[in-house]
């Protein structure tokens, strides 16, 4: 059951309070098996109804909603646990964490945060934009909070106002992409190219804010950009032949249903020996050139501390102003190069976070 705040904020009225209050029991969600999956860290609620010991520290239950499975969103995730972890709250010690996985699908997302409301959680992490705005048309109904993260534009997505003020009890953290300095790393790599191609969602918001910034900084380092809007994964084998054909390179953006099928696109950009950029480290992994990317390890971390003030009572969400990751580094891939033909810069390499000198599988 969620805890009042007079749990959080009086200490002498905790252990009367805290006597007669249990946990909901753990489920990944009522979404359909075949769409959700829960994830193997999150911790057994078999004894979380028994009440805490008389003058116990408070214990937590909330719900992280992720829309689709990939490494940057599993990355925050991580990061998120490890930031609450940092803060005094631990899975197994006084948290109970809830996990549901919306396999990119938007009807799912809203049956993930439905639950999570059900169960009257203390606080909903969003990760990604779509499951954030799924969470918070529930949240908003009731008393809980959410804290999203990887919302490339929470305002162009209404979860903020334009001077970054919460729009209600909702917060987090923004993976706004550092756009200029990605075409001038790939002016740098590719001297003589002209057109870069973009495959989007037409349907997230976060992914048309960024082909608008895109667009309009393109010209500035001679660059035109050609982009291809998609509906669904389905679309991405035909669109992918179609963009490929008409550019000189790709570069991808957060968008979660592209992302989520990066493997097909680097393979037929592969045959055509077109280089792919990445918009972050693991995409640098699994075969894209190059990146100027966040780390969302940081990201999540930086996100799961938030959370924790709203969970202990420090401040609400609706005090606090959605931050961004300013710090992009260069990611490398020297495999994905040498099968290109193309050298990378001295000077970008000899500043990369990380370089990687095998393609993941």
């Amino acid at each position: 059951m969620r805890k009042s705040m007079a749990i959080l904020l009086t200490a002498a009225m905790s252990a009367s309070l805290l006597a007669g209050c249990g946990s909901s029991s753990q489920s990944s969600s009522s979404a359909p098996a075949e769409k959700t999956t829960a994830d193997s860290s999150s911790s057994s609620k078999e004894n979380a109804d028994a009440a805490p010991e008389e003058g116990a520290d408070a214990s937590y239950t909330i719900g992280i909603g992720q829309f689709a499975e990939h490494g940057s969103l599993d990355n925050c995730r991580e990061g998120f646990i490890q930031g609450l972890a940092e803060a005094g709250i631990e899975e197994g010690t006084n948290l109970t964490i809830l996990y549901s996985n919306a396999q990119a699908d938007g009807g799912t997302a809203s049956q993930i945060a439905n639950t999570f409301a059900g169960k009257d959680v203390d606080l909903m992490c969003g990760i990604a934009t779509p499951m954030a705005q799924a969470q918070y048309s529930l949240a908003m109904k009731t008393d809980i909070p959410v804290i999203f993260t990887a919302v490339t534009d929470p305002v162009a997505a209404e979860l903020a106002n334009a001077d970054g003020t919460p729009v209600g009890e909702i917060t987090g953290t923004s993976d706004k992409l550092p756009i200029e300095q990605q075409l001038q790393m790939i002016r740098e790599i590719l001297p003589d190219a002209k057109n870069i191609g973009i495959m989007y969602t037409t349907s997230e918001v976060n992914s048309e804010s960024a082909i608008a910034e895109y667009k309009e900084l393109a010209p500035k380092y001679g660059f035109e950009i050609i982009d291809s809007g998609i509906s669904s994964s389905a679309d991405i084998p035909l669109a992918a032949d179609t963009l490929i054909g008409k550019v000189d390179c790709i570069t991808n953006l957060t968008d979660n249903t592209v992302v989520a099928s990066l493997p097909v696109i680097l393979s037929k950009a592969s045959a055509k020996n077109i280089p792919v950029f990445g918009s972050e480290i693991e995409q640098v992994k699994i075969g894209c050139l190059a990146a100027m990317g966040l780390d969302y390890i940081e990201l999540g971390k930086q996100t799961g501390q938030m959370a924790a003030k709203v969970l202990k009572g420090e401040a609400k969400a609706s005090e606090m102003n959605y931050e961004t990751i300013k710090e992009a580094a260069f990611y490398g891939n020297t495999e994905v190069a040498e099968n290109l033909g193309i050298t990378l810069p001295e000077s970008l390499a000899s500043s990369a976070a990380e370089m990687f000198d095998t393609i993941a599988q």
